[in-house]
């Protein structure tokens, strides 16, 4: 069996971020439970210099999506717009990301393999093939947003196992 790049990456994406909007439900229900407001979990942090849940979980839509967005046009920079700030915009950031994956064309997306990109913040210049800045950069920075929302969420006291950060596993039938 040939992996492509679409296999490499779409199908793992949508099964992280569907494990992504469970924690949401998750983070929503604990808060509810416990008569939290929802801004001491959305602002919650694992360490005073890291960004908080609210972030992580924008981070992953960014580098889902927002990651082929930028192969397309040739350049990714990090969006400086501001994170949702309550669940359902949280839910709403990672359903679009999730819509947006299942519309992508497989062939229109292995061709973006070759692609010239860069990534760029400020001054910096960062020069990737689609597929190096796909597979190098923007996957783990997908899983490491991924991780620490989860994180910061078990650092609360929400109840979470590792099946709620794997979310629904592609097992053969």
């Amino acid at each position: 069996m040939t992996l492509s790049l679409y296999d490499a990456v779409i199908p793992s994406n949508l099964q992280i971020l569907g494990a992504v909007d469970g924690l949401i439900d998750k983070a929503e229900a604990f808060a509810s439970e416990k008569g939290m407001a929802p801004a001491a979990l959305i602002d919650a942090r694992l360490a005073p210099d890291m960004l908080p849940f609210g972030y992580q979980v924008k981070s992953v839509a960014e580098h889902s999506i927002g990651g082929i967005e930028g192969v397309r046009g040739g350049n990714f920079s990090p969006s400086m717009t501001p994170w949702p700030t309550d669940f359902a915009g949280l839910h709403a950031k990672v359903q679009g990301a999730i819509t947006a994956l299942e519309a992508v064309d497989r062939a229109e997306f292995d061709a973006l393999a070759d692609k010239d990109t860069q990534f760029s913040m400020g001054e910096m210049r960062m020069p990737f093939s689609g597929a190096q800045f796909l597979l190098s950069f923007s996957q783990p920075n997908f899983y490491f947003h991924a991780t620490t929302a989860y994180a910061i969420l078990r650092a609360q006291g929400v109840k979470l196992g590792k099946r709620d950060f794997l979310g629904k596993l592609r097992m053969a039938i």
